[in-house]
């Protein structure tokens, strides 16, 4: 379905399930498309496409605050007052900025490695940010074949299962027709920005909340966004904030990519929804 925003119409698609709605948001380079494999455990999921990214790329502009405003778009269209909300990477964030700001209509709070503040960000210098950055702005700088891109994907994401058709369909979606990465370099760069540099409210948080997190970001044994110590760091400080849950050898993506990350992430979706 088509949701009238500000400045267009985001893309929604409903994977009808056996629970009650739940609004998942996808990360910051990815599309509704990223919550296949969730989706799959019989949950009802309401999954957009985020301005500047997939079956939205035509809506312009970007910020956390924006994208937590069109979420509630969708929940209007929709006719749903208040839903369990999922957030995965830079969705998180903007699960965290509406559950905040529009609290009587999140009843409960999902973040999936994102969402609360990670170590690495409060060390960066816009320097630095920019050289982080230039992987992914050069990406933009030229087209794309299919399989050229699948397989770029798996150097980066080696645990994701690029033979997997619900795998294949979420990266088919990143590529426009014309073979250019979606969303483009300036959609990426201010969403970044303010995911990095923006305020966070998280210890304003009030509603029931879950936090998922991987044992790696990038890969077998690679530093994660977030430790062990780091999660229950923010347990002890916010109290609406249950035990946080590791996923063993699974990566950032792999938290929702992978069979065994997509397991545990519905699980804890369940037990939220319950």
């Amino acid at each position: 379905m088509r949701v009238p925003v500000e400045g267009g119409d985001l893309a929604v698609e409903v994977h009808e399930g056996a629970t009650a709605p739940v609004l998942a948001i996808h990360g910051i380079s990815s599309s509704r498309k990223l919550w296949n494999r969730v989706a799959a455990h019989d949950l009802t999921l309401v999954t957009p496409d985020l301005r500047g990214r997939g079956d939205s790329a035509d809506v312009p502009g970007t910020t956390i605050g924006r994208h937590a405003d069109d979420m509630v778009r969708v929940l209007d269209a929709l006719e749903l007052d208040a839903v369990t909300v999922a957030g995965m990477s830079m969705g998180g964030y903007v699960a965290v900025d509406l559950a905040v700001r529009y609290q009587d209509r999140v009843r409960a709070l999902v973040l999936v490695d994102g969402g609360l503040p990670m170590a690495a960000h409060a060390q960066l210098t816009e320097e630095m940010f920019t050289a982080a950055m230039a992987p992914q702005i050069a990406a933009r700088q030229r087209t794309w074949s299919f399989d050229e891109y699948l397989s770029m994907r798996a150097t980066l994401n080696p645990l994701t299962d690029v033979t997997d058709p619900l795998t294949r369909e979420c990266y088919a979606h990143d590529l426009a027709p014309d073979g250019q990465l979606r969303p483009s370099a300036d959609t990426l760069l201010a969403d970044a920005r303010d995911v990095v540099f923006g305020p966070s409210r998280w210890r304003e948080l009030a509603v029931p909340t879950w936090f998922v997190h991987a044992e790696w970001s990038t890969g077998p044994d690679s530093a994660p966004a977030y430790t062990v110590e780091q999660a229950a760091s923010f347990a002890a400080e916010l109290g609406v904030l249950h035990e946080p849950v590791l996923i063993n050898e699974v990566d950032h993506g792999g938290t929702v990519m992978t069979a065994a990350g997509a397991a545990v992430t519905a699980e804890v979706l369940a037990a939220a929804l319950g």
